[in-house]
């Protein structure tokens, strides 16, 4: 447990080292066109950025590390990939991105958290009128697609949180008997991931007519906020309190923290995303389960479909909408198999062939 202590310690620093490095100066010219991109030829060497909340995030450091395992197979260094650091925020996300377009003129090949769903829409205009390519992760809207904005917007990526998420919830349940008090962590609010997560947990109380969701609270992502979110549920709810729900691994860490400051052992707990220290935690029986979107894969696969679309090597508005829209793959952990996960996917990385985009997709986003 000390590893969480040391993470909550360090995010604070580590993320105000992160933002210094985020800062960009706003100049140049404007560029407009049309909303579907202007027209140029094939980018030969363009600027390869990554846009994210921060590194501190073990989850975001693995897509990033992907983002660079990218980029040295194209024979350059880590640091030729851009970092663009919004620490959550929304308006920095795209002050950022529109900083970026105007430095490099659009030649710019974007992978995008865009931090909420409604942040999606000005930042694919955006590269889109300055002719760059961006392709997002995880966030946006439903009424915003790829295929409308020819080539420029080429692809959006996100998984099937709320199947995984009502899985991690069933053996949630089972754990505390079918009945009982449930308090569930969220992310952040507007974030698609946890609308979808905290849904899945919602369709599985419905099964289970003896336990109770007790409360629903966003932690944003992140460790601290989830310790004193946790603290708050214990003063509030004390015993009646039989089973976490996480959203994510970080928020995790947090809740156990504040379970272990008040002496509670054993309670159930599940979370998702697959970190290495969730995953440790789950084979030595501290979480129940934790699900696994591979983010390095995802990370560099998102960079790869930006970069390759903007240097020609295929054209986004030639393929099929299943690959400009896509699921990702999630593998469902637990303690039986957690170190032999851990050993496949986290120990040693795999190498993967960055143009073959579509490889371990679930398929194409549904949208209810």
């Amino acid at each position: 447990m000390s590893f969480i202590k040391k993470f909550i310690e360090q995010e604070t620093i580590t993320r105000r080292n992160f933002l210094l490095a985020s800062a960009y100066g706003v100049g140049g010219a404007a560029v407009s066109s049309m909303l579907g991109g202007m027209a140029r030829a094939a980018i030969t060497d363009p600027t390869i950025a990554w846009s994210y909340r921060n590194r501190t995030n073990p989850y975001w450091n693995e897509i990033v590390s992907g983002g660079e395992a990218f980029v040295e197979s194209l024979g350059k260094p880590k640091d030729f990939l851009t970092h663009l650091i919004n620490e959550g925020s929304s308006e920095k996300s795209l002050a950022d991105v529109k900083a970026l377009l105007s430095k490099t003129n659009g030649e710019l090949a974007l992978a995008i958290d865009t931090n909420d769903a409604p942040n999606a829409r000005p930042v694919v205009e955006s590269c889109a009128e300055a002719g760059a390519y961006v392709s997002t992760l995880w966030n946006k809207t439903d009424d915003l697609h790829p295929w409308d904005f020819g080539d420029n917007y080429v692809s959006h990526m996100s998984w099937s949180d709320e199947g995984p998420a009502e899985q991690t919830a069933r053996i949630l349940l089972d754990a505390m008997g079918g009945s009982g008090g449930v308090v569930h962590l969220g992310g952040i609010a507007s974030n698609n991931p946890a609308i979808e997560r905290l849904a899945g947990l919602k369709t599985a109380l419905k099964d289970y007519p003896d336990a109770e969701l007790l409360a629903a609270e966003p932690a944003d992502w992140d460790t601290q906020k989830a310790n004193q979110v946790m603290s708050a549920f214990l003063t509030r709810y004390g015993d009646e309190i039989k089973g976490v729900h996480c959203a994510n691994d970080t928020i995790a860490y947090g809740v156990l923290e504040a379970l272990r400051a008040e002496g509670i052992e054993g309670m159930p707990i599940v979370s998702y995303d697959g970190n290495p220290q969730a995953v440790q935690l789950v084979g030595e029986g501290k979480i129940l389960a934790t699900v696994f979107t591979n983010p390095h894969w995802g990370g560099g696969i998102t960079a790869a479909l930006a970069y390759y679309a903007a240097s020609g090597h295929f054209k986004p508005s030639e393929e099929p909408n299943e690959h400009r829209e896509f699921y990702g793959p999630t593998i469902m952990v637990q303690p039986e198999d957690a170190l032999a996960f851990k050993a496949e996917y986290l120990d040693s990385v795999p190498t993967y062939d960055w143009k073959d985009f579509w490889s371990t997709s679930n398929g194409q986003i549904q949208y209810n």
